[in-house]
């Protein structure tokens, strides 16, 4: 049986910057969570950022990709660099969908880490770009179906397109 990374939050998990959660009730993730599918993982924690947290965004300088690149910087609302937290939990998230064969991840959008289709600009201003979080984009680059918690219907007919694992 495939197993896919959800994003923490998603599942009820306190662990946003602001120590809140976004628990999905969403029909495909409960069955999943039935199934026993669900490996609930949130890369800013893993990376070893606290609960609660100030706010990070990824900065317009250098484009959105570029934070894996050491180009780009994710920024905390009080102006701390924090890129390096965000590569070390992308990196993790990369880790666990090797070691598990996760093919298929399902994260929170908007997030600096998460974000799947839009982030926010780098200003802490609430306006949205387009682009991807740092998880995401390394996730991406590893050939790992990246969705966000509004698709999770798409995500369970890529996951139910893979083949099936030896022993399963």
């Amino acid at each position: 049986m495939h197993r896919v990374l959800v994003s923490a939050c998603l599942l009820g998990e306190r662990v946003r910057h602001n120590g809140e959660h976004k628990q999905s009730h969403d029909s495909v993730l409960q069955r999943w969570l039935r199934e026993g599918r669900v490996v609930p993982f949130c890369p800013e924690v893993a990376g070893g950022l606290p609960v609660p947290r100030p706010a990070a965004e990824i900065t317009e300088a250098g484009g959105r990709s570029s934070v894996l690149l050491g180009t780009g910087r994710v920024l905390d609302v009080n102006g701390r660099d924090v890129s390096a937290f965000f590569v070390a939990g992308a990196q993790q998230a990369l880790e666990y969908t090797r070691r598990d064969s996760i093919r298929v991840a399902v994260l929170k959008e908007g997030s600096p880490s998460c974000g799947t289709s839009f982030i926010y600009d780098g200003t802490f201003t609430s306006r949205r770009v387009p682009g991807q979080g740092v998880t995401t984009a390394l996730l991406r680059q590893a050939g790992i179906h990246v969705f966000n918690e509004f698709q999770f219907e798409e995500a369970d007919r890529i996951l139910a397109q893979l083949p099936q694992e030896v022993g399963s």
